[in-house]
């Protein structure tokens, strides 16, 4: 690199750190970046707001007796959801009801994940939660059938949610590639539902993943789908948080889980859609952890990036992933097929669970370079269609060696930003 050529520093996340990305200001396209809100409300003080003010519906107190069973869903260690900041204004609620501590269970939504040790339970909530409410996980093996969806999917909940007289659903609303958005109605479905359910729910995927983009569709086919399920399962108030890429709550949403769902994803739209012209390539953070906390989650970024990238160019996924890929199946599929077509295809043809993530990732291999930095093995890099290195820096000097005028995107929350194509 010429010593008299500018350069930017760029800090990007990457698991609990960060690391350095020296890029020649020359070929810097655009450091995609959410508009996310200057001022610093206290975020106690915005979930409080939102409990006072639902949206399509009274207040939580008011839906509730002193007799009154309650269970609150929360998020698992894979999500980013702020659950020890939500819980304690959404008891105070339920208390102001005349609820009592001991007619409340926390739940955390497992959906396939596996089970969370004590630990990340206590960081999650809160050892003064943890220790004083009845805390439970989601058991799959545990669900009664209570009908279907119009999509036939099986709605199967576990049985110690549909023992409450109220269920109380959090989450944080963000960009899902399937659902297109988190939150609302999806800590029924997949969160707490059986297994059969979510290999339903999921299975529909495989029709739909070569089409348009999902992600940052309301209306797409899973969202109706998750909709429909949280309605018959009786899913009675959701609160959600709306995070920035420090992780602090920037805005909350209450009430009924469709209409305050909605009015979440206008806010995340406001600041995490970003008009975006075709680069040459993309370098990604996924934003650091829990979003690359395995390669499972971490194609969501990768997902994300390829709308700011000309067919043909390169994309660089920075994902820690300390478990590794995250899904037994997801490992199988990778040791099996030998080529991105043959993931593709084997997709089309037989839905897998875990096996989507082979798929998602053989499809963008088919159009862009890929490259990984990540702690995986290189072995582990290249059956997942990726090509591993080092650092982002030697990435950046494989693309620059191949075209030294090369436009470069940066990323530094891929995870949660959705580039969207300018109109010519």
């Amino acid at each position: 690199m010429n010593p008299s050529t500018k350069i930017r520093k760029i800090d990007l996340p990457f698991g609990n750190g960060v690391i350095e990305l020296k890029i020649p200001e020359k070929n810097l396209s655009e450091l995609i970046l959410p508009s996310e809100p200057k001022s610093r409300e206290d975020e106690s003080s915005i979930v409080k707001k939102a409990l006072l003010d639902p949206i399509g519906s009274c207040r939580l107190s008011e839906l509730v007796n002193p007799e009154s069973r309650i269970a609150i869903i929360v998020s698992d260690i894979t999500r980013p959801t702020p659950s020890a900041k939500l819980l304690p204004p959404l008891l105070e609620e339920l208390r102001l009801g005349g609820v009592r501590d001991d007619n409340i269970t926390i739940v955390f939504a497992l959906g396939l994940h596996r089970k969370q040790t004590e630990e990340e339970c206590r960081k999650l909530i809160g050892d003064k939660i943890f220790e004083n409410f009845r805390c439970i996980q989601h058991d799959r093996e545990r669900c009664r059938h209570l009908g279907e969806t119009s999509f036939g999917t099986p709605v199967e909940i576990f049985e110690e949610v549909l023992d409450a007289d109220l269920i109380v659903g959090t989450g944080t609303v963000e960009f899902h590639y399937y659902a297109g958005y988190g939150g609302g109605g999806k800590c029924i479905l997949p969160g707490v539902s059986s297994e059969r359910a979510v290999l339903s729910f999921h299975s529909f995927y495989s029709k739909l993943f070569e089409g348009d983009p999902l992600s940052g569709r309301v209306n797409s086919p899973a969202r109706q789908n998750i909709e429909e399920a949280a309605k018959i399962a009786g899913l009675g108030f959701i609160l959600n948080a709306v995070i920035d890429s420090k992780k602090r709550i920037v805005a909350a949403v209450s009430g009924d889980f469709i209409k305050a769902h909605r009015k979440g994803a206008e806010y995340v739209d406001t600041m995490y859609k970003v008009p975006v012209e075709p680069a040459d390539a993309v370098i990604a953070s996924c934003g650091g952890f829990p979003k690359d906390i395995n390669l499972y989650q971490a194609t969501k970024a990768l997902e994300n990036a390829v709308a700011a990238v000309k067919t043909g160019g390169s994309i660089v996924l920075a994902a820690e992933c300390p478990e590794g890929l995250g899904n037994k199946v997801y490992e199988c599929w990778s040791r099996e097929c030998k080529s991105p077509d043959e993931a593709v295809e084997r997709f089309r043809e037989n839905f897998e669970f875990g096996g989507h993530k082979s798929a998602i990732v053989g499809k963008a291999a088919k159009e862009f370079r890929l490259y990984m930095v990540s702690k995986l093995s290189e072995e582990e890099c290249r059956n997942t269609f990726f090509t591993p290195v080092g650092t982002v820096q030697e990435a950046l000097e494989i693309i620059l060696a191949e075209n030294p005028e090369a436009r470069i995107h940066v990323m530094p929350d891929g995870g949660r930003t959705l580039p969207v194509r300018k109109e010519p």
